[in-house]
């Protein structure tokens, strides 16, 4: 009796253990830092790769992969490396390309100091991962980069990961079929709410939404009671008015939201 106890206890340990590691996924870092003079002149511009990228770690086990995948491709269009070799060959061919690519350029320009600065490239990314719904981890990284022209681009990118499985979460994974035309209401209501404007035709005289719909976008964050979806610079509007973050309660959208999300 007391051996079988014993065993029941442990099972009932194990057991325990192992729904805590399924219920979660770890992450780590990913860095690279790389920088390159364009020409070997004294003050020569430079060009300047940070990288910092959550990665989902081994005691993960399969889901380590199934996210890292989608992390590593969707950011650095690159499959089958492990995170840590990709970020050093993204630094690695970023700073290679852009040393051949603009030399003979800058070869040009280089008695005119006023353009020196259309070469001082960079590209930084910065991540981190949290808990987002009960369900989900929510993957969230900030992409800064300069290569010429007027200004660099800065973009926020998300990721939703179903914690059992290391899945990818969609817009479709939460909603029922037929939920833009709803959801695509509810977004731009919540739009007009955020900015002052009454309606459409408001909206696009305060530079959001000209010469098109709303739509829902992919970039989103899931939490228990919210759903956060991020348009990044020139998306809904000019550059100049920057990110639109449109926090939705899920209480407005049980209509739409598929059976398992509202538990």
């Amino acid at each position: 009796m007391k051996k079988f106890t014993f065993t029941a206890l442990m099972a009932c340990f194990i057991l325990a253990c192992s729904t805590e590691i399924d219920d979660t996924i770890v992450f780590d870092n990913a860095i690279a830092d790389k920088e390159v003079k364009l020409s070997n002149d004294e003050g020569s511009p430079v060009c300047a790769v940070h990288l910092q990228i959550a990665t989902a770690t081994e005691e993960n086990g399969h889901k380590a992969e199934v996210v890292n995948s989608v992390i590593q491709k969707r950011l650095l269009n690159m499959e089958e490396l492990t995170m840590q070799q990709a970020v050093d060959s993204f630094a690695n061919t970023y700073t290679k390309t852009y040393a051949r690519n603009l030399l003979p350029l800058y070869n040009q320009d280089r008695a005119d100091t006023a353009k020196r600065t259309w070469y001082e490239y960079h590209y930084v990314i910065t991540s981190e991962a949290r808990q987002g719904s009960k369900s989900t981890m929510v993957f969230i990284a900030t992409t800064d980069y300069y290569e010429g022209g007027a200004e660099n681009v800065n973009q926020r990118s998300t990721m939703n990961f179903d914690v059992q499985t290391g899945r990818l979460m969609e817009l479709n994974d939460i909603f029922v079929p037929g939920y833009e035309n709803q959801l695509s209401a509810v977004l731009q209501k919540a739009l007009c709410e955020k900015v002052g404007a009454s309606d459409l035709s408001t909206l696009r005289q305060n530079g959001y939404l000209v010469g098109m719909q709303m739509f829902p976008t992919h970039n989103f964050i899931l939490e228990d009671e919210t759903i956060t979806f991020i348009y990044n610079p020139s998306e809904i509007a000019p550059r100049t008015l920057g990110e639109t973050e449109l926090i939705i309660p899920l209480s407005d959208l049980t209509q739409i939201l598929r059976k398992e999300q509202k538990s």
